[in-house]
């Protein structure tokens, strides 16, 4: 048993990479943002456009990774991912080189399918070659704490290679460390033996069901709330990059490492959710951050960005510095913290009491996530009011707002359970 146990730890490194690869691939639309708006001279939310076209594929590729799996299994469906984000990311590199907006999107748009593959796959092996259980979870855990620390590496990358030369071609490199990671991650994974974790046969007398995961209503406004969380949780960073640079004519490189701040609150704030997960309800947790989430928002609208303190910032080399932003910034970066434990606690209060239909309720939940490029992308219609200043870009938090105020609402009076006369047996 040890043995075979050894012989899962190549392939549990592969699967924690290409865990944290959904992160780094995803992450590069925030500031890339930038970087489309100065190359083509783009408004405010044309620059979403990377990040609404990634998040798109999964609308049209929710349903898709499931039949992947249960036709040519889990193997294959990831290094079928594998091969189709190495092509994706490779079409965004050959955008710099041709210097083409549309063709950037493309990219974007193919390396969307991958990350919604991979998440239908990575979850699952993780858990099989875990042994289920809570080695199963242990490995999710490292798995998405990868994701989180990818999700800090990248926008300080980016803005490093970039600095003030905001092209596709200059953050080339970032784009190559994706395509050499898919490769790698390629060839180990075909060479190596992994478990297939088992597929659950489908009941066909189900298809005759007048039921379904829609027929209770908390899990639709669920549906609505992870919708708009994922938009919240890409729109605050995306938009602090722009914030920084354009409103507050902060340099890129700095930029990138407050941006990245916020994605390594969100890794503390997971592991923190993590310890107090047993003890705290998902809907004591979900209030409580999405209450100081609204608060920590409204502050930073509200509040004169003359009022300046120094922020400690998370930058390359694994090491922190001090930056001196407006106190709005870092009202902005905290949110990390909140937003970190969100997606577990609408899910697990969405899916509660849902029984034998909790499958399609995932298969929802996926493809909602694409509202993580709808929301940045109404974000960036709202900044473009006004002269580009500082307060256009800080009102366009006001989206953020509206959707943190869903949230709040959804944990207080959403999440009950109307319908416990439907069987879910």
């Amino acid at each position: 048993m040890t043995t075979e146990k050894k012989n899962y730890v190549l392939p549990i490194i592969i699967m924690i990479l290409l865990f944290g690869m959904i992160s780094f691939v995803t992450g590069l639309g925030g500031p890339f943002a930038k970087v489309l708006k100065e190359q083509f001279h783009a408004p405010n939310w044309q620059s979403q456009l990377g990040t609404f076209c990634n998040f798109l594929a999964y609308l049209f590729m929710g349903i898709p990774s499931g039949l992947l799996l249960k036709k040519i299994g889990y193997k294959k469906t990831a290094l079928l991912a594998i091969v189709v984000g190495f092509t994706g990311v490779g079409i965004q590199y050959l955008s710099g080189q041709a210097a083409s907006f549309g063709v950037y999107l493309l990219g974007a748009f193919i390396a969307g399918f991958s990350m919604c593959m991979l998440n239908a796959v990575v979850n699952p092996m993780l858990n099989a070659m875990g042994g289920g259980g809570n080695g199963g979870n242990t490995l999710i855990q490292v798995g998405g704490s990868f994701n989180s620390l990818n999700a800090t590496i990248v926008p300080v990358l980016v803005g490093y290679l970039t600095g003030s030369a905001a092209t596709i071609e200059s953050a080339s490199p970032a784009l190559f460390i994706a395509m050499a990671i898919f490769a790698v991650a390629f060839f180990v994974l075909w060479l190596v033996k992994i478990p297939e974790p088992a597929l659950v046969v489908e009941n066909k007398a189900d298809k005759k069901d007048k039921f379904s995961a829609l027929s209770f209503r908390h899990f639709w406004l669920g549906a609505i709330g992870i919708f708009l969380y994922v938009g919240v949780e890409v729109g605050i960073p995306n938009f602090l990059i722009l914030l920084n640079t354009e409103g507050l004519s902060i340099d890129a490189t700095t930029a990138g490492t407050i941006a990245g701040t916020y994605w390594f609150l969100m890794l503390i704030g997971r592991l923190i959710g993590a310890a107090i997960g047993m003890k705290v309800s998902s809907k004591a947790q979900l209030t409580a951050t999405s209450t100081l989430a609204l608060l920590l928002v409204l502050l930073a609208i509200l509040l004169p960005h003359s009022h300046l303190v120094n922020m400690p910032v998370f930058q390359s080399g694994f090491s922190f510095g001090m930056v001196e932003v407006p106190v709005n910034v870092l009202l902005l970066v905290l949110c990390g913290l909140c937003t970190s434990i969100m997606w577990g606690g609408i899910f697990n209060l969405a899916v509660e009491g849902l029984g034998k239909y909790t499958k399609m309720a995932s298969g929802i939940f996926m493809m909602l996530v694409v509202g993580g490029g709808v929301l940045p992308l109404i974000q960036g219609w709202v900044a473009d009011f006004g002269v580009k200043d500082f307060a256009s870009y800080i009102n366009s938090y006001w989206v953020v707002f509206i959707g943190l105020a869903y949230l709040l609402f959804y944990a207080l009076i959403g999440c009950k359970n109307v319908n416990k006369d439907i069987p879910v047996e």
